[in-house]
């Protein structure tokens, strides 16, 4: 590719919050909650809850809830959105004000800790702010 030389007419999408992937068979993904895939699955990736495992890559927040225990006939797919989001402060290893414009990780799908866990928890955003009832806001690109 060539660096530009003169002002070109740029594309972009309409709405680049939300994303659509495909649901895991066999799980239901909860409106609200953090989505995530397994990191290096390649083409056949599908987004399940986020949990305790090291090899995650979060997509988004549920946009709506997602039940795909039953294998459907076509495959179910589900929209995630980008921003920034309450979660619960894991209480074991909460956050705290000095951790702002730090990685948080994913301790389930509702809920961020400060530390990986010793590499067993995939990082799910970065805190954002504080919230006075003991939540987090976290930014999800």
């Amino acid at each position: 590719m060539t660096a530009l030389t003169y002002p070109k007419v740029y594309s972009k999408l309409a709405d680049n919050k939300k994303r659509v992937f495909p649901i895991a068979t066999g799980v239901v993904v909860w409106e609200g909650g953090l989505g995530a895939i397994v990191a290096g699955s390649g083409a056949g990736a599908a987004v399940a809850p986020a949990s305790v495992a090291a090899n995650l890559k979060i997509v988004g927040v549920a946009a709506g809830t997602y039940d795909n225990r039953i294998a459907p006939s076509t495959p179910l797919t589900g929209e995630f959105e980008r921003g920034v989001f309450l979660l619960n402060n894991d209480a074991t290893d909460p956050v705290d004000i000095s951790w702002i414009g730090q990685p948080v990780y994913a301790s389930d799908d509702n809920t961020v800790s400060k530390t990986s866990a010793s590499g067993t928890k995939s990082q799910a955003g970065t805190l954002f702010a504080l919230d006075p009832s003991g939540a987090v806001w976290v930014e999800i690109v």
